[in-house]
């Protein structure tokens, strides 16, 4: 059961990190340092917005406009962390 929860920990963290990299792409993207035309950058951002995007999306609709900024992926960070924190805390060592 430890194996599990490991694994879940780990594709927990795996998942914040792709989230990091999406926000940080997506700066990139929108102050033109790097150009979508280029088809390694539009293959990384198409894998990292199929795979950010159906999280985020029920968040954004949750989370009022705020004039252009998305707080979605740290909403969602905040929460992963929550979600590690409990299994950590309460569940890692009830299990034998």
């Amino acid at each position: 059961m430890r194996a599990l929860l490991d694994v879940i920990l780990l594709a927990l963290r795996l998942y914040m990190w792709l989230l990091i990299a999406s926000a940080i792409l997506s700066w990139l993207i929108a102050f033109n340092v790097v150009n979508t035309r280029n088809t390694v950058v539009s293959a990384i951002w198409d894998f990292l917005y199929r795979i950010t995007e159906p999280v985020l999306r029920p968040i954004r609709n949750v989370l009022p406009y705020m004039g252009g900024i998305d707080l979605s992926p740290m909403v969602l960070i905040l929460l992963i962390i929550l979600i590690q924190n409990v299994i950590l805390y309460y569940i890692y060592p009830n299990v034998f």
